[in-house]
C-alpha cells in the first residue's frame, strides 16, 4: 500500500501516515473545514502551513471546487460527506448520497460510512487508493471494535477510522486497546465527545496516522481541538517519544491550559512524556476504570501524575493513600503522585499546590504579605487553599461567602476571620482575591465592586480564560495591581511539574507558554 498521496496541479506530496524514523517522527494533521471560506480562500493558505490535510465537510459547506481549493492549500483533500446517522447533516440514502459523490471527484481522498457508501455504484466511481472507509457509532468494547475492523478491512482502501462515543469513563479505553492490539498503521481510532477527547492526543502515540482538529471555531465533531490547540498545547504533528503520561482531571477539562504549560515543559526539559486533560464527570468512575486500569502500563506510559481541579479536589483527597500537609488543611488535592504500590494499586498520594499559586503571583507582584489583610471571596476548596497560602506566609486573612453557614465553617476550620458577602467592605483590605467561578461567563457579576477596592492594593484572580476578566479589568483600570488566573496557573503548575517530574520547570518557559510576561 502507497503511503504518500501525489496530488495534481503541482501540490506538494502529502504523507498519509505518520513517519517511522527514529529521529523525526510525526502525525499527519487534518484540519476539518467546517464553515464555507471566504471568497479569497487566504485562512486555507494560512492553513497549508499548520495542517498536512484538509477535510471538506460537504454536509456543512457544500461543494466547493477541487481546482480553487487546490490553488490555495497545498496538502491533501478530504472529501466527506458525513449522514445524519453518524453525527453529520448528510442524506443517509444510500443513492442519493452515491449522487453526491459525484463531487468527490479529484480528491485525494473520500470518506466512506461502512454502514452506507459501500454499494457497487460508490465503490466503482471510487478506487482504493482514495478511500477512507469510516465507522462512527455508540461506545463499544474491544471485541466489537475488532469485529467492526473486520467489516470495514473486507473493502480495500488507504485508511481505516473507527470512532466511539463513550457514555461514561472507561468506555473511551476501547478505540486504543484496538491500535493497542493490531498494531495496525492504517487504522485511526479513538473517541469522541467531552470523556473521549484526550484519546486523539494517545490514539497517534499508538500507530494511528492521522490527528484531526477544527480550521476554524466550529469544531466538526463533539471533543475535537483546534489545528492551532493541537500545535500549541501537544507540539503536534511532532512525536517524541513517551513513557510517562500525565493529565488533569475535572468535568469540564477542554479550556485547561495545563497541558500547554505542561508539555512546553517536558519539551524543555527533555522529558519523554505527554499531558492530557481528562475530562471525568464521575471521579469515582474515572479512579476506577481509568486511574486503576492496567492499560497505560501495558502501553508503554504508566500514570506518573495527576492535576485535579473542579470539582473532584475532595474526591481526590478522599481516593488517595496518604495526604500532604496542604491537602489535607485546604480539604482537597490538586495534585495525586503515585506511590510505591505503583500507579495501577490505590497507592497515591494526595498534595496541593494551590496555595502557591495565589502567595507566587503576588511575590511577584513585589507584594509583601506578612500582616497585611486579605480577604478571600468563596468559601469552597479554591478559596480555603487561598486561605491558606495567605496565612501561612504571614497575611491576616478574612473570607467572605455568600452563604453564612458554609463561610463560616470554612473561617472556623482554618482559623480566620468570616465576613458576610453583602457586608463585605473592600477597601478595607491590602489583598482581595476572587476564589468564585465568577467571570468565567463575561455576564457573570463581579464578586465585589471594583471601585470599592483601594488603589493601593492588590487583587488575585483565579479565574482564567483567553484573557484577562472583565473583573480583572477593570480593577486594572484604576491602577490596582492584578495578579490574573494564568498567574495562578503558572505558579501552582510550576509547583506541580517538579513534584512530578522530579525536575523544575524555568519561569520564563512556563510563562511563554502561557502568554505571560517574564519581566515581572
Amino acid at each position: 500500500m502507497s503511503q504518500t498521496t501525489r496530488p495534481p496541479s503541482g501540490s506538494k506530496e502529502v504523507s498519509l501516515f505518520h513517519s517511522t524514523t527514529r529521529d523525526s517522527p510525526r502525525a499527519a494533521l487534518v484540519a476539518s473545514l467546517t464553515e464555507a471560506p471566504g471568497a479569497s480562500g487566504d485562512e486555507l493558505r494560512l492553513l497549508s502551513a499548520r495542517a498536512d490535510w484538509l477535510e471538506v465537510r460537504a454536509d456543512l459547506v457544500g461543494e466547493i471546487g477541487v481546482e480553487w481549493l487546490r490553488e490555495r492549500f497545498a496538502g491533501g483533500l478530504l472529501y466527506t460527506l458525513r449522514s445524519e446517522a453518524e453525527g453529520g447533516r448528510g442524506p443517509v440514502d444510500a443513492d442519493r448520497r452515491a449522487e453526491r459523490f459525484a463531487a468527490a471527484r479529484g480528491y485525494d481522498l473520500v470518506d466512506l460510512e461502512a454502514d452506507r457508501d459501500l454499494g457497487r455504484q460508490t465503490l466503482a466511481a471510487i478506487e482504493p487508493k482514495r478511500r477512507l472507509v469510516s465507522w462512527h457509532g455508540r461506545g463499544a468494547s474491544l471485541k466489537a471494535l475488532r469485529g467492526r475492523l473486520r467489516q470495514v478491512s473486507g473493502v480495500e482502501a488507504r485508511l481505516y477510522k473507527l470512532v466511539t462515543a463513550p457514555g461514561r469513563s472507561g468506555e473511551e479505553l476501547a478505540p486504543l486497546e484496538l491500535l493497542l492490539d493490531t498494531g495496525r498503521r492504517d487504522v485511526a481510532a479513538f473517541s469522541m465527545g467531552a470523556i473521549g477527547a484526550w484519546t486523539r492526543q494517545v490514539a497517534p502515540r499508538l500507530g494511528a496516522p492521522w490527528v484531526y482538529g477544527a480550521a476554524g471555531a466550529l469544531v466538526a465533531a463533539p471533543g475535537q481541538p483546534s489545528i492551532g490547540r493541537l500545535r500549541a498545547d501537544y507540539g503536534l504533528p511532532g512525536l517524541p517519544r513517551v513513557s510517562k503520561l500525565f493529565g488533569v482531571i475535572g468535568h469540564p477539562a477542554a479550556h485547561s491550559l495545563s497541558p500547554r504549560l505542561h508539555n512546553a515543559g517536558y519539551r524543555d526539559r527533555g522529558e519523554a512524556a505527554l499531558y492530557v486533560a481528562f475530562d471525568a464527570p464521575s471521579f469515582e468512575t474515572f479512579w476506577t476504570r481509568i486511574v486503576q486500569s492496567d492499560f497505560f502500563r501495558r502501553a508503554g506510559m504508566p500514570l506518573g501524575g495527576l492535576s485535579v481541579t473542579a470539582p473532584h479536589k475532595a474526591a481526590a483527597l478522599a481516593a488517595a493513600a496518604e495526604a500532604g500537609d496542604l491537602a489535607a488543611r485546604t480539604g482537597g488535592a490538586n495534585t495525586l503522585l503515585p506511590g510505591s504500590g505503583g500507579a495501577g494499586e490505590r497507592q497515591w498520594r494526595a498534595e496541593s499546590t494551590d496555595p502557591e499559586g495565589v502567595v507566587g503571583p503576588l511575590r511577584r507582584l513585589g507584594i509583601e504579605l506578612p500582616d497585611r489583610a486579605a480577604v478571600v471571596i468563596g468559601a469552597g476548596g479554591a478559596g480555603r487553599a487561598a486561605a491558606v497560602g495567605l496565612a501561612d506566609a504571614g497575611a491576616e486573612v478574612a473570607i467572605a461567602n455568600r452563604t453564612a453557614s458554609t463561610g463560616r465553617a470554612a473561617a472556623e476550620s482554618l482559623g480566620a476571620d468570616f465576613v458576610a458577602l453583602d457586608e463585605l467592605a473592600p477597601g478595607e483590605f491590602d489583598i482581595v482575591v476572587n476564589a468564585t467561578s465568577l467571570g468565567r461567563d463575561p455576564a457573570d457579576p463581579f464578586p465585589c465592586d471594583p471601585n470599592a477596592v483601594r488603589t493601593s492594593a492588590a487583587a488575585v484572580e483565579l479565574v482564567y480564560g483567553g484573557g484577562p476578566t472583565p473583573w480583572s479589568r477593570a480593577l486594572a483600570a484604576r491602577g490596582i495591581r492584578v495578579a490574573e488566573g494564568r498567574d495562578v496557573l503558572l505558579h501552582q503548575g510550576l509547583a506541580q511539574f517538579e513534584a512530578m517530574t522530579g525536575k523544575p520547570l524555568p519561569l520564563d518557559v512556563g510563562a511563554a507558554a502561557l502568554g505571560l510576561e517574564t519581566a515581572r
